[in-house]
């Protein structure tokens, strides 16, 4: 999903080229599909090269952040267009910078938080990545089990494998201790983000500062968990 000011001309052959080189270099690295830990990457194009910081940063594999990497850059090519106020949602992994209030629904599974609950971001001169990963939504590799792991960053590459990371260690025996696993897991990244909210059942925690929540009656289709005001 994307929403802009300006007509987003030759976005889709700037991503579709994103997509061809990330594709090439895979048939020359294999690894850097597979691998479940950061890689080493030398000369590369620049969406390998984003997706191999942001998994250094997180200590997973480099394929954690492709979604979010896609969003940064697409979110980049707009801004470059002089942009004032994009929204690139890709699959829940959002790169924004906007110009106005935006109120940004959370999806968590099967939580009662899920669709009830939403993230007012302010308008700001500063773009930001919001990612979310979950073990129980989706079909993303999460060796762990929680609802919505979403964590807000300066660039989406970085929320995405963030979130990856943070998300693995949803373990434990009751949904509190979950989050608290989450949650102490963030606290070994806070340089790297802006704030973490973790959702488990009917659990819920954060680390560092998220944006305010306001109550929301969207429900479950990403593309409609946003309201301009």
């Amino acid at each position: 999903m994307l929403k802009s000011d300006v007509e987003p001309q030759h976005l889709v052959g700037y991503i579709l080229r994103q997509r061809e080189e990330l594709k090439n270099y895979i048939k020359m690295h294999k690894d850097f599909q597979t691998s479940l830990e950061p890689l080493k990457v030398g000369v590369a194009p620049p969406v390998v090269k984003m997706m191999g910081k942001a998994s250094a940063i997180a200590g997973v594999g480099p394929m954690a952040a492709v979604a979010g990497t896609i969003s940064q850059l697409s979110l980049n090519f707009l801004l470059n267009q002089k942009a004032k106020y994009v929204i690139v949602d890709n699959g829940g992994d959002v790169a924004l910078k906007t110009n106005q209030d935006v109120v940004m629904g959370l999806y968590a599974g099967e939580s009662s938080l899920s669709g009830k609950i939403g993230f007012k971001i302010k308008h700001n001169k500063t773009p930001m990545g919001i990612c979310t990963s979950s073990g129980t939504v989706g079909h993303s590799i999460s060796f762990g089990r929680a609802d919505s792991v979403t964590v807000f960053a300066s660039e989406a590459s970085t929320a995405d494998a963030l979130a990856t990371s943070i998300a693995n260690h949803a373990t434990g025996d009751v949904d509190g201790e979950i989050v608290e696993n989450c949650l102490g897991k963030a606290e070994e990244f806070r340089e790297y983000f802006r704030g973490v909210l973790v959702v488990v059942g009917e659990a819920a925690g954060t680390v560092g500062k998220i944006p305010n929540l306001v109550e929301t009656e969207k429900k479950v289709v990403l593309g409609d968990l946003f309201d301009v005001y």
